[in-house]
């Protein structure tokens, strides 16, 4: 049984949604460039520790669910049954991700984050990242038995469905045409196949 959050975690929580709907706001109708940390904190009603406290720079608040998206990833492979495939609960996340960034309004997110240098830089990074927490994960599982090389590729594999899927005319339609090839590259990266 999960116990619910307490008080204090709940207006933690709500104090970091707030400034991220602040900052990504100011950032949509003013441009990401033209608003400050110190704007985004006055307008949200907070200190710049605050801010900081929460968001570590000014690319984190335009990606405010970095953690959450990394963490359903790697929970993904940890939290499924021991005899479970892998490639499903994996193709199963991402779907659910490209269905969040390509959600009613998201457009404007996306054209922000390719116009500016600094966002498109932080983007890569944490995917990168990203694909690095996923290939640990894959590897410490005992029962998937593939390299280390082979975790990390099909980490990045991924990775990058989700991103390449979220530019697609039809995001679904991708994610499962990438599968299909990502499920050949994990299947080729069998014990058995390299004995």
């Amino acid at each position: 049984m999960t116990v619910p959050p307490g008080r204090r975690e709940r207006k933690k929580a709500a104090t970091r949604q707030k400034i991220a709907d602040t900052a990504l706001r100011l950032f949509l109708e003013r441009g990401y460039e033209a608003v400050g940390i110190r704007e985004v904190a006055a307008e949200a009603d907070v200190a710049v520790t605050t801010l900081f406290s929460h968001f570590t720079s000014k690319e984190a608040l335009v990606f405010e669910q970095d953690q959450d998206f990394e963490q359903r990833l790697t929970q993904a492979v940890t939290g499924r049954a021991p005899d479970a495939p892998l490639l499903p609960a994996l193709r199963r996340e991402v779907h659910a991700l490209v269905r969040h960034c390509t959600a009613d309004g998201a457009a404007p997110i996306w054209h922000m984050i390719e116009a500016s240098p600094a966002l498109r830089e932080y983007e890569e990074s944490m995917r990168l990242r990203h694909a690095e927490s996923l290939a640990a994960a894959i590897a410490n599982d005992p029962g998937l038995s593939r390299t280390t090389t082979a975790c990390r590729t099909i980490a990045r594999f991924v990775i990058d469905a989700y991103a390449l899927a979220r530019e697609a005319a039809d995001p679904e339609a991708a994610v499962d045409e990438i599968f299909r090839m990502i499920e050949a590259a994990w299947e080729v990266a069998s014990p058995a196949r390299r004995a």
